[in-house]
């Protein structure tokens, strides 16, 4: 009798993914909740031999609990919470979803950017109230002409880019890890000294993953360089930028707005000084979710790990740590 396949997948992932499992005879599935705690999480690893992850952070001795895993998805692209080290000793790949939800991204993005210089709550509330005669108070600006700094050149800001230019922005990129001429053959200029951009643009969208170098980017020594009357927008990580740093350039009247979808910490306190301001606008770290872009992560993710559990190797642009493969095959 051949084992079954054992997934261990978010009861919260779309039904594409669970569907794309049990369309499998020999596959069984299993539902955990994403807010599972430790011990818990551990005994229900012990006998899988892939796992999907949203939020469950999955450390290195949650990997040691699970002698049978050989594969390991993150239903999205960012792997904060995960011990990638502890992974690849073991032989095991991480895979995430690549550009699934890029464009998703990209749109919330041009969203905030447009929210904020079309007013778009304030004017919504104008008519609903009866203060027509106010409709000239605060007048919407545009995106035409304006020079837009994109930090992060990958995925998600070249598709920012793509957006951008046809509503005549002009686009710089700050990315010291993607060539010059790249830059340009996307349509947009290339800067060396993000300090130098700042001081140029109208709006600064982040697109850059957290790391050592990028936490903390965004202090108030830096937030101080941004062009008077810029708008900043960040629906990449928490953390990169400072909150209380932007609090004060906002509230100054030093910046013009900001759209924020990431906090730190998650969930942000609901005191959080940033929501009383009227020239802030929040998410709930979403920019990457709708409807198609879920139903993409989650058919993604389950077919990347069948591909690994199946003997087979999954496109090298969705692995984190291809060298677990390379180890698996050293072994064999």
């Amino acid at each position: 009798m051949t084992t079954k396949k054992r997934l261990l997948l978010p009861d919260t992932m779309a039904r594409t993914g669970w569907d794309y499992a049990k369309s499998r005879a020999d596959v069984e599935a299993i539902g955990f909740s994403p807010g599972i705690k430790g011990p818990e999480f551990q005994r229900l690893l012990a006998d899988v031999d892939g796992v999907a992850l949203t939020s469950t952070p999955l450390r290195a001795e949650d990997i040691e609990a699970a002698p049978r895993l050989r594969a390991v998805g993150r239903i999205g692209v960012g792997f904060d919470a995960v011990d990638v080290a502890a992974l690849t000793r073991r032989g095991i790949p991480l895979m995430t979803c690549h550009t699934d939800n890029s464009p998703t991204v990209a749109e919330y993005a041009l969203f905030m950017m447009l929210a904020l210089c079309k007013g778009g709550a304030a004017m919504d509330a104008i008519p609903r109230q009866g203060r027509w005669s106010e409709r000239y108070a605060a007048l919407p600006t545009e995106l035409l002409g304006k020079r837009l700094l994109i930090v992060g050149f990958g995925r998600i800001g070249t598709r920012v880019a793509r957006r951008c230019l046809p509503m005549d922005m002009t686009v710089e990129v700050y990315d010291p890890y993607v060539p010059a001429e790249a830059v340009r053959a996307a349509g947009c200029e290339p800067a060396t000294d993000l300090d130098a951009a700042l001081a140029r643009a109208d709006f600064v969208t982040l697109h850059c993953p957290k790391t050592k170098e990028t936490a903390g980017m965004f202090d108030a020594a830096r937030i101080a360089r941004m062009k008077p009357g810029a708008r900043l927008i960040n629906t990449a990580r928490g953390g990169i930028v400072d909150e209380a740093a932007l609090y004060a350039a906002l509230a100054a009247g030093k910046l013009a707005g900001a759209g924020i979808d990431v906090f730190s910490p998650e969930p942000p306190i609901t005191d959080n000084p940033l929501f009383t301001l009227p020239n802030v606008i929040v998410a709930p770290h979403m920019a990457g979710n709708s409807r198609e872009s879920l139903d993409r992560k989650a058919l993604t993710t389950t077919r990347n790990l069948l591909r690994v559990l199946d003997g087979e190797t999954p496109g090298r642009e969705f692995l984190v740590n291809p060298e677990a493969l390379n180890a698996n095959k050293r072994d064999d």
